[in-house]
């Protein structure tokens, strides 16, 4: 069910994009008087599950699910209609209009992810507004991984600065630690001020390994529910109380809680003194584990009950320059990211991956606040793509057109025919490469 919901989620996310960024396309190339040929959502080679014709557009929706498309007459892109193209030129063909209009045209998709990300942000900062944990509140330190640990930091410690700058919002720290190429890091460690070092190989692990989980912040354990007939309820243990220490030995925190597990397992048929902090003060309570090895809780994190989270609320119209400016960070944010994946020394390229990776990001329940922000997110996404200057993508298109426009001649239909091919060549190859890497990182870690 996880899986289906993820799926389903990247689906309609997926079908929102592709259709506001065609719709770019569509809306300038009516505006200049260019005739569309087709509208659809996803492609449809040999059959569409779904089409109508009005004027002189054929709307659909294809079974392939890998984007979808606008087909403007006069036009070489995916379709590579040839035949047409050796035909006299029409007034209402791509080819017939100033480079101008036709800048503007393949300008159209990229602009209308931007404004819909922009869209997106105001309306959720508005509604919403932004909640985020300070990183002076997180008062239990930090808690880490092994990627964490190789980098000499250690469960507890307490994060300062990065390169001398103080980071406000907690989360934010590992991507400002990998995006920004921080050199070091200075932690308080028992009230000792420490500087780690943070080499360029550990960021290329670090991107390589996939696991941006690697700083949290050190959260009690407390108790979240119980399974029926639970010896720790029937103890006297209830909802809420933390858990501080296992046959007195300290076990308060997350990044503990396996050794409390494995001391329960290891007093199979005994009994065990599990310390508890209740409302009305500290209790331990005697439970004799049985040969199952479960006493019956499970877990739970909460950052609202264990810490105290910032927010800032806006009116719609302080929500408006509040959306420009998250949408130009995360822009500015997805530009660093391409430079990393570009960095010979990183091995970001390890970390590249197809739909799979993409699915992830989203959660295992259906959250109609971060299915936004993710469908924000992934049209900035889109629209950086987008314009990089590849042949077949739209940023192909633009750097031949500016050709076009400083070089006052129009490259011929057979080089551009050509260049298409190469381009899809590239993204059928970028496709599967970061697809592979999906499936490998699924069989193989």
């Amino acid at each position: 069910m996880e899986i289906l919901i993820k799926a389903l989620q990247l689906l309609l996310s997926l079908s929102v994009l592709v259709i506001v960024h065609e719709f770019g396309h569509f809306a300038a190339a009516k505006i200049f008087k260019t005739r569309v040929e087709k509208f659809y959502l996803f492609f449809n080679p040999w059959f569409s599950l779904f089409k109508f014709k009005w004027g002189d557009t054929e709307y659909g929706i294809g079974w392939l699910p890998l984007g979808g498309y606008v087909k403007i007459s006069g036009m070489i892109d995916e379709s590579m209609d040839k035949e047409q193209m050796e035909q006299a030129p029409q007034p209402w063909e791509f080819r017939s209009k100033p480079a101008w209009q036709r800048l503007i045209i393949m300008l159209g998709g990229v602009f209308m992810n931007v404004v819909l990300a922009i869209i997106i942000y105001t309306v959720m900062m508005a509604s919403y507004g932004e909640e985020y944990l300070p990183n002076s509140a997180v008062k239990y330190g930090i808690q880490i991984d092994s990627a964490g640990y190789e980098l000499g930091l250690r469960n507890g410690d307490k994060i300062i600065s990065l390169d001398g700058q103080e980071v406000e919002d907690f989360q934010k720290i590992p991507a400002y630690l990998i995006l920004e190429e921080v050199s070091s890091i200075k932690i308080d460690r028992n009230g000792q001020t420490i500087d780690l070092p943070v080499s360029t190989k550990f960021v290329g692990d670090l991107i390589a390994s996939g696991k941006p989980g690697f700083l949290l912040p050190r959260m009690p354990i407390r108790i979240g529910d119980f399974a029926k007939e639970s010896l720790a309820h029937k103890a006297g243990i209830e909802k809420g109380d933390w858990i501080q220490s296992i046959n007195q030995k300290e076990v308060k925190f997350f990044d503990q809680f396996q050794t409390f597990k494995d001391s329960i397992v290891a007093n199979i048929g005994q009994e065990v003194v599990v310390g508890v902090l209740q409302e009305d003060g500290y209790r331990e309570y005697e439970i004799l584990v049985p040969e199952t090895g479960l006493i019956g809780f499970s877990a739970a994190a909460d950052l609202h009950l264990d810490f105290e989270l910032k927010s800032k609320k806006y009116t719609f119209f302080e929500a408006i320059p509040a959306g420009f400016r998250k949408a130009g960070r995360t822009i500015d944010g997805y530009l660093k990211q391409l430079k990393i994946l570009f960095n010979p020394e990183m091995k970001a390229y390890k970390s590249v991956g197809g739909f799979g990776t993409i699915a992830n990001i989203f959660p295992a329940d259906w959250d109609w606040i971060r299915f936004w922000n993710l469908t924000a997110f992934l049209s900035i996404m889109l629209a950086v793509l987008n314009i990089l200057p590849i042949p077949a993508l739209d940023g192909g298109h633009v750097m031949f057109l500016f050709y076009e426009i400083i070089a006052r001649r129009k490259p011929s239909d057979r080089f551009m025919e050509y260049a298409q091919t190469v381009g899809m060549v590239l993204l059928l190859a970028l496709l599967v490469f970061a697809n592979g890497n999906d499936i490998y990182k699924f069989f193989f870690k």
